[in-house]
């Protein structure tokens, strides 16, 4: 039961999950500012592709593990203006140069990743000087009660969603990766309180 849910329900369901409107609107603050050779982590079913500027952008490489759910990015990477790659492994160890990357983009990512923060530090690496990360992530919320669940519903929730974590810290994850957030927001968006709050902006 576990590799068919793996395999057909789950991609499914993160597929629908994360191209919900007020995610998509998540997106569309931060994508479209990507520019030049793009290093995308955790690019899924291609969810960002449609809101990359074509004329901003030289090519676009993606970091994901999964094989089933890259499947469903195959509509998305044909209809794409320039060129889409994968390198089909996870975040924390790259096979890319360093200073090869104009721009990093990570959206609804980080909460799945094993290890964020050795992720965080890769993309660090492999960014150019002066290029960005741009981000979109929900994290831990600031209501206290909400926190306490979200760690309550932590384990059961990691389970069914992939190893999603429903309240990562966020901004301390960039702290510990020697990066400076230099554009943060934060805000509850539309949808369960326990996985709506969200961090977005741009990060050196």
């Amino acid at each position: 039961m576990s590799g068919f849910y793996a395999r057909h329900i789950l991609p499914r369901c993160l597929d629908k999950a994360c191209g919900i409107g007020p995610i998509e609107k998540q997106r569309s603050k931060v994508v479209p500012f990507a520019k030049g050779d793009v290093l995308e982590i955790g690019i899924g079913s291609g969810l960002n592709l449609p809101h990359y500027d074509p004329a901003k952008i030289s090519s676009v490489t993606g970091v994901d593990p999964d094989d089933h759910i890259w499947k469903r990015s195959q509509s998305r990477r044909t209809d794409a203006a320039f060129p889409v790659h994968r390198i089909g492994l996870s975040g924390e160890d790259i096979p890319m140069d360093t200073d090869s990357a104009d721009t990093v983009v990570v959206t609804y990512t980080l909460c799945t990743i094993p290890d964020p923060v050795a992720a965080l530090k890769e993309m660090r690496r492999i960014l150019k000087p002066g290029g960005e990360i741009l981000f979109s992530e929900h994290g831990r919320a600031p209501t206290v009660n909400i926190s306490k669940w979200q760690n309550r519903i932590d384990p059961i929730w990691s389970k069914l969603a992939g190893g999603c974590h429903s309240g990562r810290d966020i901004p301390d994850l960039f702290k510990q990766a020697g990066l400076k957030p230099v554009e943060l927001h934060q805000a509850y968006i539309p949808g369960p309180k326990l996985l709506s709050y969200n961090y977005w902006g741009r990060a050196r």
